[in-house]
């Protein structure tokens, strides 16, 4: 019953308590609604407006411009939304915006966009870059296989005669393994010479009809290989001292003198090449063993592979 009789008295204590505050919050509702006015009076009147354009116009902006930077107000701001997470989520709802994604595609279907990437992508400066990036990124990958040829050159060397040498005893000849890839890109460089010239024969047969007999087109495409395997190796050891292939891995052909091959030399050096390639190609064996890593070729035509850049 106490209870009952306090929650009675404390009832009737707070419903006392609004009654007496009641014209005190509606005078300041009336208040309020008349200082609100009044602030919209003051502010739309002629004269703040001028007293706003003169401080604008001043170097009131400055003065804040720097004090933001000063304080380092943008930098805080952001800081903030990026520890809240929510600088991420208005990024993310900006760019999910139907509307962005319609200006974006906007500004990269226009002409403008379009030519001017034209323009970019044609520029000398954009080519020049590319060029030497690739360019640089081939260079980089031969250097590599052509120092990992070196250095199989030497440790085939050291397994047969069971010393290894350190980079100053190194002779500067070329060993087997760069002289290998040497001659196998030679090889392949001859064998698509030799396909377009075949190409071309097989386009005339189709406009022509066939050529007949078929056993002298046969003899005489493979004496046409001959020819042109031939000639490739003559001309570029004669003409530079290095075929493709050896310019690929620095190689460089040279007479027991020093010299460059003449023909008639280089063509007894194709013999030489050649029947080191019939006899099961033991005529590269020699490489291994001799001093100046000379084979069957080098020996019949008195010639000597060295390193390019070693004796540059």
């Amino acid at each position: 019953m106490a209870s009952d009789a306090d929650e009675s008295q404390s009832g009737l204590t707070h419903t006392a308590g609004r009654a007496a505050l009641f014209p005190a919050r509606t005078a300041a509702r009336v208040w309020r609604e008349q200082l609100e006015t009044a602030i919209d009076e003051v502010l739309s009147a002629p004269e703040i407006a001028r007293v706003v354009d003169r401080a604008l116009a001043g170097p009131l902006p400055e003065e804040i411009t720097r004090s933001i930077v000063r304080h380092r107000v943008l930098e805080r701001v952001v800081e903030e939304l990026a520890a809240t997470g929510e600088l991420e989520r208005l990024l993310a709802q900006a760019l999910a915006s139907p509307r962005t994604t319609g200006l974006t595609d906007q500004v990269v279907e226009s002409e403008a966009m379009q030519k001017a990437v034209r323009e970019v992508a044609a520029s000398p400066a954009v080519r020049d870059a590319l060029t030497r990036q690739t360019t640089g990124f081939a260079e980089e990958v031969t250097e590599r296989a052509r120092l990992a040829a070196r250095r199989l050159d030497a440790r085939l060397e050291a397994a047969v005669h069971r010393r290894q040498r350190t980079v100053a005893e190194r002779p500067p000849y070329a060993g087997i393994a760069t002289r290998t890839i040497a001659l196998v890109t030679d090889a392949l460089l001859t064998i698509g010479l030799y396909m377009a010239i075949v190409g071309a024969v097989s386009l005339v047969d189709s406009l022509v009809g066939d050529l007949r007999p078929h056993r002298l087109v046969a003899v005489l495409l493979t004496v046409g290989w001959a020819v042109i395997a031939g000639g490739y190796f003559v001309f570029f050891w004669s003409s530079a001292g290095q075929t493709p292939g050896m310019r690929l891995m620095r190689l460089r052909l040279r007479t027991s003198r020093g010299a460059l091959p003449k023909p008639r030399r280089s063509l007894l050096r194709l013999i030489g090449l050649a029947l080191s390639i019939a006899v099961l190609f033991l005529g590269f064996v020699p490489i291994l063993f001799d001093q100046q890593r000379r084979g069957l070729a080098d020996f019949l035509a008195r010639t000597v592979v060295v390193y390019d850049d070693v004796t540059n």
